[in-house]
């Protein structure tokens, strides 16, 4: 029990909350990072020319994402207003894990139906991340946001990458596992992200209680017209929250840097001559050297605080993209990825909990339908910066050096955020927020 509360894990609850990121981040790792790519470009759009694959590709992941950004707030209001954060976030991952098993009929040439479904899956996965996380400082009291957030994401490295080492697998030795060929196996991998979603996400459902409602309208139509009440009346006081608003900015332009790596990480590998089985074992080492190091950022920001825990891993990431500028084999490939997974879920795991800290629980699923639009915009620039870099110089090393300026300007926007005056003013607006609903209704 000593060793669950270090890390953050010593109540059923947290548990519970923590393992649904080991649930759902298969998705993560089988159909958005690894397999599901490949998969479409080899046989689902086989016969079309690579480029227009590539393109609607690219205009089906862009189309999910500003889905969710554009749907999320709203959907947060209504869910604050009416006690709905566990029923909007079973909506949404329904949809992801009925997309997965519909993956089964994606065979060769059937693009549409590729991309159709990957879409439904995206919007799945997104949406509900929005809610999971808004359950966070529901279940967390104030010093157990750190550790709680990161241990969610080691987990996730976890359940991630166990699931796709075992997909990894069935799709090299498919003979092995009574399987017709590779195709077949990559199919049954995205249905068994659905079952693996679905199953591990029972504990959160049991044992993670649903927040009270933020509101006290009655019927369908009140519901909806109070949400949007209630989503207007939050933007109009973005300015009381102002420093979770600058650490919202602040994290919008480090986050875009920290995608640009994740998401140019094989392209540029690719681009120096690092061959695919290296790229996809590099993938690999990231998950399971972020699950420790996870748990590390949680202790780290216990010692010196979640906005200075942060910090370090924007310095790690500097230095990476300076030794991604030099990089020339599959080692110095590896190296990085060693170093990527240092760092990749503390930062993300601290800038959550630090958000979490500094807006009123009450409002937690609008605040985070905010966050969530931030993430789903950070990585757009990002990739356009670097773009136009290789444009521009003709280097893909010069590119990556680029996205240094997104963690220096994100740094620099940080510093700014003054976190305990943040916090208190999350503590008052709560305690304003409660004696509101206590008040006779007139």
């Amino acid at each position: 029990m000593m060793l669950l509360s270090r890390l953050g894990l010593d109540r059923p609850e947290l548990r519970a909350w923590a393992y649904y990121d080991w649930a759902n981040s298969a998705f993560m790792t089988t159909i958005i990072a690894a397999v599901f790519p490949i998969y479409y470009a080899s046989v689902a759009a086989k016969g079309i020319d690579p480029g227009q694959a590539t393109f609607w590709f690219s205009i089906a992941t862009t189309g999910a994402l500003a889905f969710v950004a554009v749907t999320a707030p709203v959907l947060g209001a209504l869910a604050d207003t009416a006690a709905m954060k566990k029923p909007l976030l079973m909506a949404f991952q329904s949809i992801g894990v009925l997309s997965c098993f519909a993956m089964v009929f994606i065979t060769e040439g059937r693009w549409q139906l590729a991309l159709g479904l990957f879409v439904l899956g995206n919007i799945g996965v997104s949406g509900a991340f929005t809610f999971y996380d808004s359950l966070l400082p529901h279940i967390a009291r104030p010093e157990e946001l750190d550790r709680v957030s990161s241990a969610g994401y080691a987990l996730g490295y976890l359940g991630g990458g166990l699931l796709l080492a075992v997909n990894l697998a069935w799709i090299q030795k498919p003979e092995w596992f009574g399987m017709a060929d590779a195709g077949v196996a990559a199919r049954v991998s995205f249905a068994s992200v659905g079952v693996w979603w679905l199953a591990f996400s029972i504990p959160l459902f049991r044992r993670v209680p649903e927040p009270a409602a933020s509101g006290r309208p009655h019927g369908m139509r009140s519901l909806v017209a109070g949400s949007f009440v209630q989503l207007g009346g939050t933007l109009r006081e973005l300015r009381r929250f102002r420093q979770a608003f600058l650490m919202l900015l602040a994290f919008l332009v480090y986050n875009d840097g920290i995608n640009t790596i994740i998401r140019m990480a094989s392209i540029y590998g690719t681009a120096v001559g690092i061959a695919q089985q290296h790229l996809i074992l590099a993938l690999l080492l990231v998950q399971f050297v972020g699950i420790p190091f996870s748990f590390l950022f949680g202790r780290l920001a216990g010692l010196i605080g979640a906005k200075r825990s942060v910090f370090v891993a924007l310095v790690v990431y500097t230095g990476i993209s300076v030794l991604g500028y030099f990089m020339d084999s599959a080692l110095d490939f590896y190296v990085l990825a060693f170093l990527v997974g240092t760092v990749q879920g503390g930062s993300q795991a601290l800038s959550r909990s630090l958000f979490a800290s500094m807006i009123p629980r009450q409002k937690s699923s609008e605040f985070f339908a905010f966050f969530a639009v931030f993430e789903k915009f950070a990585g757009i620039i990002g990739p356009a910066i670097f773009a136009a870099a290789v444009g521009t110089t003709g280097s893909s090393r010069v590119a990556i050096l680029s996205v240094i300026l997104f963690f220096a300007a994100g740094a620099l926007l940080l510093a700014f955020v003054r976190v305990p005056e943040g916090q208190r003013i999350a503590r008052d607006a709560e305690r304003d927020i409660e004696a509101a609903i206590a008040a006779p209704a007139h």
